[in-house]
C-alpha cells in the first residue's frame, strides 16, 4: 500500500510541478507587451479622491502640462471642495473650443481630443467626467460625517471579532480533518509515518496560509471602509507598482523594469524545468527502449537537454526584446571572468564533457575515488553524484576524476577479484586449511566457480601462517557484504577442521646481575644490619 501510495503521490507531484510551469510560461507571454504598455501608460496618469480613481488624463501640449501635473491640480481641487461639505455644482462650459469642467464656479479641467475614450467627443467626455465627479464628491462628503464614521467603526469592530472567531474555527477544522486523515493513513498503512508528517506539514501550510488571506482579506476591507486609510493604502499601492515597472535596466532601445526581469527569470525557470522534463521523458520512454547502455543514455541526454536550454534561451531573449549584439560586452567581459575568477567552474566543465564523451566512468558503474566509494547515479556538467555504501550522496567535481587514479570495478567487464587474508596457528595442517578456505569459497551463492577460487600461502607471519583467498564476483557494489558473508563461512569452516587462529604473541626475556646502581658505605652497613637481624628472628623462628 506504501508503493502504491508513494507512486500515487509522485504523479501528483510530478502533474503539480507541470501545471506550474506551463502556468508561468503563460504568464509569461501574456506579460510579453508589458514594456510597451509601461511606456504607454506613461502618457496618462490617474485623478483620484479618497483613494477611488475616477478618470485619467492625458499631457497637454498645448499648456506643455504633464499628464501628472494636470492630474495633481484635478486632485487637490476635488479634495479641497469634498472637506469643505459644501454641494457641489459641476458645470461643463466651452472656453477656446475646448469643453471646460468648472466646480463652485471654479475652473477644474480642459478636456481635449487625447482625454477621450470609446470614440466620444470632447463634449461628450467632459459631460461623462462631470456626472462621475459629482457623484464622488457627495460619496466623499457623506463618508466625512460623523454619522457615517461612527456606523463604519461599528461595523469594523464587528468584522474584526467575526474575523477572530473564523480564525479559530480554522484551527478546529484543521485539528479536525488532521485527526481523520492519520486515521485514515494509518488504517490503510501501518508504516504510514513519514506520510503523517508531511501531511501535517502541508495542512500546517495551509492553514498559515489560508489564516494570513483571512486577515489581510479583512484589514483591506476596512481600510477602504474609511476615505483617509484608503487614500493611504491607494498610494501605498501606488508607490509599490511605479517601483516594480519603473526601468531599471536599458540594454539597447528597451528599458526594463523589476516585474519583467522576474518575468523573465519565471521563463528561463520554467525553461531549464521543461528541458529537464524532457531529457527524463527521452532518457526513460525512448532510449531504454532502443536498449543502449545507461551511459550513453546519460550522454544523449545531458547534451539534448544543454541543446535545449542554449536554443530556447536565444529565443527568449529575442522574444522578449534583448538585442543579443548588446550583449556582446557582456559575453567578454563574463569571458575574462571565467579565465580569471571561474578557472575551477571552467575546468570542471571541461571535465565533465570529457567524462561524458570519453566515458571512464557511467552512470551505475561501481566506482571509488580517494575515500570515497559507491555508484555514479549522475554526471553533470559541473560534478559526478556518488551514492555511497552508506546510501549518501557524494558530489564530486569533474576534474578530480581526471587528475586522480579512480577504480572502476564496473568498467567494461564488472567481474572483478577480491583478496581475503587469512591467518592460521602454527603447526596448523597447511592442506587442511587450503581445504577449508575452498570449501567456504563454494558454499557463498554469489562467488562465481568460473574462474574457479584460488588459496596462496603467503609466508610465514611473527604469529602466524598467512594465506590469502582469491574469489571472483560479477557483483562490485556488494563486495563488502560478501565479504562480510565469506569471513563467517571461513571460521566456520575452519573449526570444523579443528584450525586454530592465532593470537599475536611477544616473547620477554629477562637476565639476572648486579644493578648497576652505587650505595654509600654508611647505608650499605645499615642494609646489612637489617640483613642480619631479619635473619636471626627468622632462624630463631
Amino acid at each position: 500500500m506504501s508503493k502504491k501510495n508513494s507512486y500515487i503521490r509522485s504523479r501528483y507531484l510530478h502533474f503539480f510541478r507541470v501545471a506550474l510551469v506551463v502556468l508561468v510560461l503563460l504568464l509569461g507571454l501574456f506579460f510579453l507587451p508589458v514594456n510597451a504598455q509601461s511606456n504607454a501608460t506613461k502618457e496618462f496618469a490617474s485623478v483620484t479622491i479618497d483613494g477611488r480613481e475616477l478618470f485619467k488624463v492625458s499631457r497637454n501640449e498645448k499648456f506643455n502640462l504633464t499628464a501628472q501635473k494636470r492630474a495633481q491640480d484635478v486632485i487637490e481641487e476635488l479634495q479641497r471642495v469634498a472637506n469643505s461639505q459644501n454641494k457641489p455644482v459641476v458645470e461643463v462650459e466651452t472656453f477656446k473650443n475646448l469643453p471646460t469642467i468648472a466646480i463652485n464656479n471654479r475652473y477644474l479641467l480642459t478636456v481635449t481630443s487625447k482625454d477621450t475614450v470609446a470614440d466620444n467627443t470632447p463634449e461628450e467626455q467632459a459631460q461623462i467626467w462631470a456626472n462621475k465627479i459629482t457623484d464622488a464628491i457627495e460619496k466623499a462628503q457623506k463618508e466625512r460625517s460623523a454619522e457615517f464614521i461612527r456606523k463604519t467603526s461599528i461595523l469594523s469592530i464587528l468584522i474584526l471579532i467575526g474575523t477572530f472567531f473564523l480564525h479559530q474555527i480554522l484551527g478546529i477544522l484543521w485539528k479536525k480533518t488532521q485527526k481523520q486523515c492519520s486515521q485514515i493513513l494509518t488504517a490503510n498503512d501501518s508504516s504510514a509515518s513519514n506520510y503523517i508528517q508531511t501531511l501535517n506539514f502541508l495542512l500546517k501550510t495551509i492553514l498559515l496560509f489560508a489564516r494570513i488571506t483571512l486577515w489581510v482579506g479583512v484589514i483591506l476591507y476596512i481600510t477602504n471602509l474609511f476615505p483617509l486609510t484608503r487614500q493611504w493604502s491607494y498610494n501605498i499601492a501606488k508607490t509599490i507598482v511605479a517601483s516594480l515597472t519603473s526601468p531599471i535596466l536599458q540594454p539597447g532601445q528597451n528599458s526594463y523594469s523589476v516585474i519583467d526581469i522576474l518575468i523573465l527569470v519565471g521563463l528561463f525557470l520554467g525553461l531549464f524545468i521543461i528541458a529537464g522534463a524532457i531529457a527524463n521523458l527521452l532518457r526513460s520512454r525512448v532510449l531504454r527502449i532502443i536498449h543502449i547502455s545507461v551511459g550513453v543514455e546519460e550522454v544523449i541526454a545531458v547534451v539534448f537537454k544543454y541543446a535545449l536550454i542554449g536554443i530556447g534561451s536565444v529565443i527568449l531573449l529575442q522574444v522578449w526584446g534583448v538585442d543579443l549584439s548588446s550583449l556582446a560586452i557582456l559575453a567578454s567581459a563574463l569571458g575574462v571572468g571565467i579565465g580569471f575568477g571561474f578557472q575551477d567552474i571552467a575546468k570542471n566543465f571541461g571535465s565533465g564533457l570529457v567524462l561524458l564523451f570519453e566515458r571512464p566512468i557511467q552512470a551505475g558503474d561501481f566506482i571509488q575515488i580517494g575515500e570515497y566509494m559507491g555508484t555514479v547515479e549522475h554526471i553533470g556538467a559541473r560534478s559526478v553524484v556518488i551514492r555511497t555504501l552508506d546510501r549518501i550522496s557524494i558530489i564530486v567535481p569533474n576534474s578530480r576524476f581526471l587528475e586522480t587514479e579512480v577504480i572502476n570495478w564496473s568498467h567494461k567487464n564488472p567481474v572483478s577479484r577480491i583478496h581475503l587474508p587469512v591467518g592460521v596457528a602454527y603447526g596448523s595442517d597447511v592442506n587442511k586449511v587450503k581445504t577449508a578456505l575452498l570449501e567456504a569459497a563454494r558454499e557463498h551463492k554469489n562467488i562465481l566457480q568460473t574462474p574457479q577460487p584460488h588459496v596462496f600461502f603467503k609466508g610465514f607471519g611473527d604469529s602466524s601462517l598467512n594465506f590469502e583467498l582469491l574469489i571472483w564476483i560479477n557483483q562490485p557494489s556488494h563486495q563488502m557484504d560478501i565479504k562480510s558473508e565469506l569471513y563467517f563461512l571461513i571460521e566456520a569452516a575452519l573449526a570444523r577442521y579443528h584450525i586454530e587462529i592465532p593470537f599475536p604473541q611477544q616473547d620477554l626475556h629477562v637476565r639476572s646481575g648486579n644493578l648497576p646502581i652505587k650505595l654509600s658505605p654508611q647505608l650499605e652497613k645499615a642494609l646489612l644490619h637489617i640483613s642480619e637481624l631479619l635473619n636471626g628472628k627468622i632462624s630463631n623462628n
